[in-house]
């Protein structure tokens, strides 16, 4: 399926691999670099890196998380969340200091690298709420490209379980539709059968094979 998406000149799609870790795809960084030139968006999904490193090994693991441009990430904590601080990068962050003593007082304001989302940040993080890292393209640049952002509902629509998003309808299907379908698959089952006998039937070396193998 992989191959047959990731080619060009296709329509526009997207392959999601929830749970990433519990599978095994080879070359799977080949498949994200490549992907984006054939217009396919690959999702990874994992619940902690050290995940990826345990089934994939450290050097693999590394590759993938870093070949990827948008990473979204709730909360986690440990090595995980060091290495999401490390790939946001820092910032220049403004400090402010208030000395007091019997005579004077002095306020001193300084500027200096720092995390643009602390390790801290990220191991406390709520339920709903997300920090990441986006791409941006030549032509559509993004000025703020970290992010420390909340899910919020929709107070206008119905709360709690009643909450319903409308989908589009693609195609009413009644159950005439169900029942055709199933009598042209059940035909061409069938059709199968019926030439794979007759093939079988007319080499006289496979019948014969056939035959001494079921002792007839």
């Amino acid at each position: 399926m992989v191959k047959l998406v990731n080619q060009p000149n296709k329509l526009k799609s997207s392959l999601i691999f929830d749970e990433f870790p519990t599978i095994y795809l080879n070359n799977m960084d080949t498949l994200i670099a490549t992907a984006r030139s054939n217009q396919v968006a690959t999702t990874i999904g994992i619940q902690d890196f050290s995940q990826l490193k345990k089934d994939y090994g450290k050097d693999y693991a590394e590759v993938i998380t870093n070949i990827t441009g948008n990473i979204i990430s709730g909360q986690v904590s440990g090595e995980t969340a060091k290495h999401l601080s490390e790939r946001f990068g820092k910032i220049l962050q403004g400090r402010t200091s208030l000395s007091i003593n019997r005579t004077d007082t002095s306020v001193s304001k300084s500027q200096q690298l720092d995390s643009a989302i602390p390790l801290s940040t990220i191991s406390s993080l709520s339920s709903g709420e997300f920090v990441g890292f986006v791409a941006d393209n030549p032509d559509e640049k993004i000025d703020l490209k970290g992010f420390h952002s909340r899910f919020t509902n929709n107070k206008n629509a119905s709360s709690g379980k009643n909450y319903a998003i409308e989908l589009p309808v693609i195609r009413k299907v009644d159950s005439s539709i169900v029942q055709h379908n199933y009598r042209q698959i059940r035909a061409d089952v069938e059709g199968i059968a019926e030439s794979e006998i007759n093939r079988i039937t007319e080499d006289s070396d496979l019948r014969h094979l056939i035959i001494n193998k079921t002792g007839g």
